[in-house]
């Protein structure tokens, strides 16, 4: 029986098999509504295999979005929008699920689809930036630092999207607290200078994930939540494995059921050298660590290496990105090349 394509249950949901769908920003959205692109890119993938197609990271409220292109769960039009993209996810056999988040000071920057990098300029369609702190990211504009109510509608907008996400019909919420976006900004010492409840020591830099995940599992008390964290910052002073392993046990304490680890992205000075599977370690110590479930992610792009993680107990699923956009049916290639089980459609049987 092979690890990769042996079903895993959270909270009451079957997935099909262990090979998932990483949140991919499609930057091709207006005004937060997904649209007919949205609908083949993700859909394609449930025909595809995957047990899990987790929609890209899809702002809280308007000036949460990276940039002026991304998708959107602010509004109860944009939940509508969603509806029959999850039911085609649905449909075609894999579970459905979005990544919710808040860019924080990486927000309202120019969509890489443009060959552009930087702030967006408010007369050219951007906004101003918040943070937990006022430190800029780079060469883009300074933040605002968030004051005590700014910090409580933070809490109420992931709410409010976590409640749209359930009634557009996701059955998985993660929760983005990775890649240098505002909830890792508030964890990490390097972006989070405050003085306050919500900064200095370990348990106040926490504080607002775990209120964030309290809020998303108290309005989607049947989803399954995840938490992607970025494991460390690759960067002196930062953010640390151990530092992971804590807050996985307080956000699982808070409702969530799994952690998707990844890393880095708070700093350009980070220090990180990528290869296939250069992020597993980090997965293996929070689950060896904590004893949660723990997805691995990072350039897992062979089906042997991946069901050798599984196998190894480093993890309990794969979660890749780029690899599902060269083959959108990575999981029926993945299942011919491990002999398993193949979840193939009827119509593409044939092919097997």
């Amino acid at each position: 029986m092979s690890a990769l394509f042996t079903p895993l249950t959270i909270r009451g949901i079957e997935l099909r098999n262990r090979l998932w769908v990483s949140p991919m920003c499609q930057y091709s959205a207006v005004d937060g509504m997904p649209n007919d692109w949205h609908h083949v890119h993700l859909a394609q993938f449930a025909a595809g295999g995957a047990g899990l197609v987790i929609a890209e990271a899809t702002a809280v409220s308007p000036e949460g979005r990276i940039s002026p292109d991304d998708t959107g769960l602010w509004t109860d039009a944009q939940a509508d929008a969603w509806s029959s993209i999850v039911a085609a996810i649905r449909a075609r056999g894999a579970v459905a699920g979005v990544q919710l988040g808040h860019a924080g000071r990486k927000a309202s920057t120019t969509s890489p689809l443009t060959g552009g990098r930087g702030t967006v300029s408010i007369d050219d369609g951007g906004w101003s930036t918040v943070a937990p702190s006022a430190i800029a990211y780079d060469a883009f504009a300074e933040p605002v630092a968030l004051d005590a109510r700014g910090i409580e509608k933070v809490v109420d907008d992931f709410a409010d999207a976590a409640r749209r996400a359930v009634a557009a019909g996701f059955e998985v919420l993660e929760v983005h607290a990775a890649h240098g976006y505002l909830l890792h900004q508030f964890l990490s010492p390097l972006t989070n200078h405050r003085d306050d409840e919500w900064g200095g020591s370990f348990e106040n830099r926490v504080r607002l994930l775990v209120r964030v995940t309290e809020a998303v599992r108290a309005a989607a008390p049947d989803a399954a939540v995840f938490v992607r964290f970025s494991a460390t910052d690759a960067a002196e002073g930062g953010w640390s494995v151990d530092d992971t392993v804590a807050a996985s046990r307080l956000v699982a304490d808070a409702g969530a059921d799994l952690m998707d680890v990844s890393s880095g992205g708070l700093v350009p000075h980070q220090h990180i050298v990528p290869g296939p599977g250069y992020q597993v370690d980090y997965a293996e110590t929070v689950r060896r660590e904590t004893g949660l479930l723990v997805a691995a992610v990072g350039m897992i792009d062979d089906p042997t290496f991946g069901e050798q993680i599984l196998a190894d107990g480093r993890a309990d699923a794969i979660l890749s990105a780029r690899e599902w956009l060269r083959d959108p049916h990575y999981a029926l290639r993945a299942a011919a090349a491990l002999g398993a089980p193949n979840p193939a459609p009827a119509q593409y049987v044939r092919a097997y």
